[in-house]
């Protein structure tokens, strides 16, 4: 699968929300099941991304030190 490369070379994910099955790891909160994402798979070996949610635009991005920073 190939991805739109953006004017800012930051890689899009893509239009289809990928399926994620929760496994023994899933935390449970009240009673329901959250599903747990590695940030390797939606990184994907690149430092940033963005991510549209409800018509806006967020940038997820891993610094040097193993932290994440979503901002808008």
């Amino acid at each position: 699968m190939s991805l739109a490369m953006p004017a800012s070379n930051t890689p899009s994910l893509p239009r289809s929300a990928p399926t994620v099955q929760p496994d023994d790891s899933a935390s449970t909160v009240m009673g329901s099941t959250q599903a747990s994402v590695n940030s390797d798979d939606i990184l994907r070996g690149q430092k940033t991304v963005e991510i549209s949610h409800n018509g806006s635009t967020y940038r997820l991005q891993a610094t040097r030190l193993g932290k994440l920073i979503l901002t808008k």
